[in-house]
């Protein structure tokens, strides 16, 4: 028997330690002045800005990518799915009204590929400057046996700070306040599972199919990345106060938006008061799925919900399109008792 080492057991360092190379660069263009230190220190050192700031409050949230990745295996392209692990995250802590300061990720993999690995993490490295934020770390796991060829997992983490004064809690929510939703840029990450077994293993549809009128295939639909909501909200909050922020994840509109309403409130929404995507009409149409399902999985094209009072509504829809974001009026808030009800326009 030979002499065991590392990489006989199935971990190769060496690609480990050329994967770091190719991915500094990108990380590099991440790094903001509260960053203290470079790459490969043991933790990550971050000195907040605290001008004008009475109160700080630190706002963290972690999540992943979840079975979307199952689409970036079998259409052997992973440039997206790192935006949606950063969007996952810094949209969550968004809702409390907190700035992004830094993101760390987490990429474990069964036989780590150094190219598919840098070109993950630059994607995550695109998000977080968007989102304004710095990339400061992250563990690349090599963990042969664990998963299948070519798989992997990801996931990431967000530390957000926001002054105490200016936290969006939803405590000053009533009855007569208007909800905006923000557009999504599809199905996000939220509800795989349930497009696979309906779209791949009941249909059999074909990923290389085209799919509506913009040029995109089905698989290109799919894996179209979470939105980022950091800029054109807090652009809001510069002008305006901001009563609640729903982030429309798993459980779609039910689950979501009732998580910022104070109690003896409810949501009316008008269900034709924006545009839902063609994925969500052919996930109906082949599931066929009912109502209750696609708006209690779903996004139906609404990934942010905001929440104001009436005179800020036509301020805040021109601040969001400013800011290159679509955003329709789609709803109040009631007397109840948290629950979200979807009604037809008035006739």
């Amino acid at each position: 028997m030979g002499k065991i080492t590392y990489e006989s057991a199935g971990v190769d360092v060496q690609e480990g330690q050329r994967s770091v190379e190719l991915m500094k660069k990108a990380v590099q263009k991440t790094m903001t002045p509260e960053v203290l230190q470079g790459l490969g220190s043991f933790g990550a050192m971050v000195q907040p800005d605290l001008t004008n700031i009475e109160q700080p409050v630190l706002v963290s949230g972690t999540d992943g990518v979840g079975t979307k990745l199952k689409l970036a295996f079998l259409l052997d392209r992973h440039d997206t799915i790192g935006q949606d692990c950063v969007a996952m995250c810094v949209n969550d802590i968004l809702c409390h009204g907190a700035k992004p300061l830094f993101f760390l990720d987490y990429l474990a993999t069964g036989k780590l590929k150094a190219e598919k690995a840098a070109g993950i993490v630059a994607g995550i490295a695109e998000a977080c400057q968007a989102s304004g934020c710095a990339l400061v770390g992250g563990e690349t796991a090599e963990m042969p046996g664990f998963y299948s060829e070519g798989e992997y997992d990801l996931a990431g983490f967000a530390v957000g700070m926001v002054d105490r004064k200016k936290m969006i809690t939803g405590n000053s929510i009533q009855a007569g306040d208007v909800i905006l939703g923000l557009a999504s840029s599809g199905l996000h990450s939220n509800g795989f599972s349930l497009v696979r077994k309906i779209l791949l293993e009941k249909e059999r549809m074909n990923l290389a199919d085209a799919f509506g009128d913009r040029g995109k295939t089905l698989g290109e639909e799919l894996l179209t990345p979470t939105a980022l909501y950091v800029k054109p909200v807090m652009a809001m909050m510069e002008k305006m106060t901001i009563k609640g922020l729903a982030h429309i994840t798993g459980g779609g509109f039910y689950e979501n938006l009732p998580r910022t309403l104070p109690e003896g409130t409810a949501a009316n929404l008008q269900r034709e008061s924006w545009e839902i995507p063609p994925i969500f009409d052919l996930l109906k149409e082949k599931g066929p799925l009912e109502e209750d399902v696609l708006f209690g999985t779903f996004n139906m094209g609404i990934g942010m919900m905001v929440i104001v009072a009436p005179e800020d509504v036509k301020d805040a829809l021109e601040t969001l399109s400013k800011n290159g974001q679509k955003a329709w009026n789609i709803g109040e808030v009631t007397e109840g008792n948290g629950q979200v009800t979807l009604c037809s326009p008035l006739k």
